[in-house]
């Protein structure tokens, strides 16, 4: 617990609850230290903001029904393909990771004039109606005349935050360069809808903190930036079709204005950005030091006072004044040195980076660069994981096959691609002997279910024994009943004389034929329950 620096949490409610009362119980056990946050995770919150924009028009909805309708359905399929001549059918919809569906998307903007006329087949009656959910969806979802334009507009905002998520996914230390990041995101994302004048020079704190729900900061609705595919969508559509007129025009695009907002909030709201860490962060980019050294100096001054106040720095007061010595002096030695301005994040990883330039000449600051180094930016690897396995994963695949792939993939990714895989001896004969362990494989799940089959036949023989039996104590107890009544009836019949005494005979008599033939029913369950007991301890 003690070495416990961060937490970078995933957003739900219930995990800030358990951090507060982590926060808590680890002050109490340390003097009031505390841990330094840094936020949600960056990339499923961008994930979590897009579904948030788009929820209102059920986008998945139909994404989904278009991938469901054909799923498992041949004769469905073989109708589509003969009707439209065409082979290509929907993608699947991942409802956790949306802007990973941009794929998806892309798919069903190119089939969709193969739907429509699929539906209008189905409509004519000229192929079987599928009844089903998936298929009053895209009914529904054909009479929208602007389908076509909101999906090119979930399209171009996904296109505008696809880069941060490829970007970030990798376990590299990379939260010096997530606020920047961030903050051209926000931008972007802004900038479709918010004047410009408010987003010149517009710090990442400003961007945070902007009310884009404000009307006055908002552009014209005519203005609001769509994207080039839901402007074409529209034009085309308001050439081929008049009834598609300037007020459902205008309704779309202020649809997507609100969109856009909820996108914002949600980024804003759940953002790393927000956070004083993550901004002051930024001090530790190397092209940042050379370009801005007194705002880096201003930065690195105000993470060294966070962690001083959180009761996370060795040395206290003292140890934060040799640190932003050291620090100062390494930015007066950026400017001499070409390779900080030249640095590229992504082709070099900043902690060998900066040791390389740091440690040796500044142990201190290296030491406190290296605490914040170790802050994670978020679930990159849970989330680079999920991208892995779309790229592997088919239709059908099954968990063994999936699991096989990823273990090839990893090992391949750990040496750095398949080239520089080393061809080793164990290696060599696991691949010689695959064929064989593959047979064993079968013939192991073969027995597999053979052995299930047995266990159900088995389970079935037992069930159908306990209903025999179960049904002869039923019978048992009616014939019991029925010579009771029987004896009863004829010992009345002994005090009574005339019609009354033959009436109670005649009664009498039925319930002991009737118990004859329960008698008789009786005997047949006997033998039918040791028949099947003989056959259950064979099997």
């Amino acid at each position: 617990m003690s070495k416990l620096l961060s937490v970078s949490m995933d957003g739900p409610n219930v995990n800030w609850r358990f951090f507060e009362l982590l926060q808590q119980e680890y002050a109490e056990q340390f003097g009031g230290a505390q841990l330094i946050v840094v936020g949600s995770c960056g990339l499923h919150t961008v994930h979590n903001a897009v579904k948030c924009g788009f929820t209102s028009w059920n986008v998945e909805k139909l994404l989904r029904a278009l991938h469901t309708i054909f799923l498992n359905v041949p004769a469905r399929r073989e109708d589509f393909c003969n009707l439209t001549k065409s082979s290509t059918f929907a993608l699947p919809f991942c409802g956790h990771r949306w802007v990973e569906n941009l794929p998806v998307v892309e798919r069903a903007i190119l089939i969709w004039p193969n739907i429509l006329q699929y539906v209008d087949a189905v409509t004519r009656k000229l192929l079987p109606n599928p009844g089903t959910s998936s298929f009053d969806t895209i009914e529904a979802a054909a009479k929208d005349p602007l389908i076509i334009a909101k999906l090119h507009f979930f399209m171009a905002v996904s296109r505008s935050v696809s880069p941060f998520l490829t970007t970030f996914q990798t376990d590299a230390p990379v939260l010096p360069f997530i606020g920047d990041h961030l903050a051209e995101l926000l931008k972007s994302l802004q900038r479709r809808f918010i004047k410009g004048d408010l987003l010149h020079d517009a710090t990442p704190q400003q961007l945070v903190r902007m009310d884009v729900s404000e009307k006055s900061s908002q552009v014209p609705v005519k203005a609001v930036d769509i994207g080039i595919g839901a402007e074409n969508a529209i034009k085309e559509l308001q050439k081929q079709s008049r009834t598609t007129g300037e007020l459902s025009v205008l309704q779309f695009r202020k649809d997507c204005m609100e969109g856009l907002v909820r996108i914002v909030r949600k980024i804003q709201e759940k953002s790393p950005l927000k956070y004083s860490t993550v901004r002051q962060m930024r001090c530790l980019n190397p092209a940042r030091m050379y370009s801005s050294p007194d705002l880096c100096q201003t930065q690195m001054k105000g993470l060294v006072k966070q962690f001083l106040q959180d009761k996370r720095l060795d040395g206290g007061v003292s140890a934060g004044d040799v640190i932003l010595q050291q620090f100062a002096q390494l930015l007066s030695d950026v400017r001499r040195d070409p390779s900080f301005p030249a640095f590229k994040p992504m082709e070099t990883r900043l902690d060998a980076f900066l040791h390389q330039h740091v440690s040796g000449r500044h142990p201190e600051l290296w030491a406190f660069m290296q605490k914040l180094l170790v802050l994670s930016h978020g679930q990159a690897t849970v989330e680079r994981g999920f991208s892995i396995n779309k790229e592997v994963e088919t239709c059908n695949m099954q968990e063994d096959t999936l699991v096989a792939h990823r273990i090839v993939c990893d090992f391949v990714s750990s040496h750095g691609g398949v080239s520089k895989v080393p061809l080793t001896q164990e290696l060599l004969s696991s691949v010689s002997s695959a064929r064989s362990r593959y047979r064993n494989y079968l013939e192991t799940e073969r027995q597999k279910r053979e052995s299930g089959a047995q266990s159900l036949k088995r389970k079935a023989a037992e069930d159908d024994l306990e209903q025999l039996k179960k049904r002869k104590r039923a019978v048992q107890e009616v014939a019991d009943n029925l010579i009771h009544d029987a004896d009863r009836l004829s010992e009345q019949a002994e005090g009574v004389q005339g019609t009354k005494m033959a009436e109670l005979i005649a009664k009498s008599n039925a319930f002991r034929r009737s118990h004859k033939e329960k008698v008789s029913e009786l005997k047949k369950l006997e033998d039918l329950i040791a028949s099947k007991g003989d056959e259950l301890r064979k099997m």
